[in-house]
């Protein structure tokens, strides 16, 4: 699963005006609830919406965190990605991965 940029910002965007600061509390605000809500799953994220907490890791990495992939996972876990897999993991069922590739194909154009 790849979660490049999303590139439907467009001019004007109120989203691109929006202090720094706030913008990071609101992140951290919804890194803290993922953490908090284990029982969603990565792929029940990936089906509803199109991103996941590995895509939160990979995208915090693109804006220039000092994190190796596994290391960007920690950040957004709260613990090693293994020991979460370990924890909270469930293996995806043949239909969960059809709604995911399905949901992938509404994401914007370079996501």
């Amino acid at each position: 699963m790849s979660c490049p940029e999303n590139t439907n910002a467009t001019a004007g965007d109120p989203l691109e005006s929006l202090d720094d600061a706030v913008a990071a509390a609101a992140f951290r605000r919804l890194v803290r609830h993922l953490r908090h809500r284990s029982d969603a799953q990565n792929l029940d994220l990936m089906v509803l919406s199109g991103f996941c907490r590995n895509c939160l890791a990979d995208w915090i990495r693109e804006a220039g965190a000092p994190y190796d992939k596994e290391g960007a996972r920690e950040v957004i876990h709260g613990m090693p990605s293994e020991t979460w897999k370990q924890r909270f993991h469930r293996e995806a069922t043949p239909e969960q991965l059809e709604a995911m590739a399905e949901s992938l194909k509404k994401n914007a154009p370079g996501h």
